[in-house]
């Protein structure tokens, strides 16, 4: 069974930093890409940033690029979403992802295992 499980969010203040982790069991880590989609209250679900374990690539959204980075401990299935200069509107539930192959960003609905999310808010 393959889970994936979240853990990092909490509330922080506009210019903060946080660090999510996304620990992935059941899959052969280097067959899979790992992505970070958000959502937030009315909106539809954004593909932020993803990694393909296979080779390391990553892709990373417009609205993120140079403020969030995708670092990962692949001996520890594990990736990262270091989020810096926050804002206001960064505030959504974050949840990492997972799909055999290269990553990819849109759709993101398209990802196969999905965690459970973990809620990030920046307050002004």
């Amino acid at each position: 069974e393959v889970q994936l499980v979240e853990s990092g969010g909490g509330l922080v203040q506009a210019g903060g930093s946080l660090r999510l982790s996304c620990v992935a069991s059941g899959l052969t880590f280097e067959n899979y890409a790992i992505g970070w989609i958000r959502q937030a209250p009315g909106k539809e679900r954004e593909g932020l940033s993803s990694i393909s374990s296979g080779d390391g690539s990553t892709l990373y959204a417009d609205s993120v690029k140079g403020r969030f980075f995708i670092p990962s401990d692949f001996a520890k299935n594990t990736v990262y979403l270091q989020m810096n200069s926050l804002k206001p509107e960064d505030t959504a539930v974050y949840y990492c992802a997972a799909d055999p192959g290269y990553g990819f960003l849109y759709p993101p609905s398209e990802y196969d295992y999905w965690g459970q999310g973990t809620q990030v808010t920046v307050s002004s």
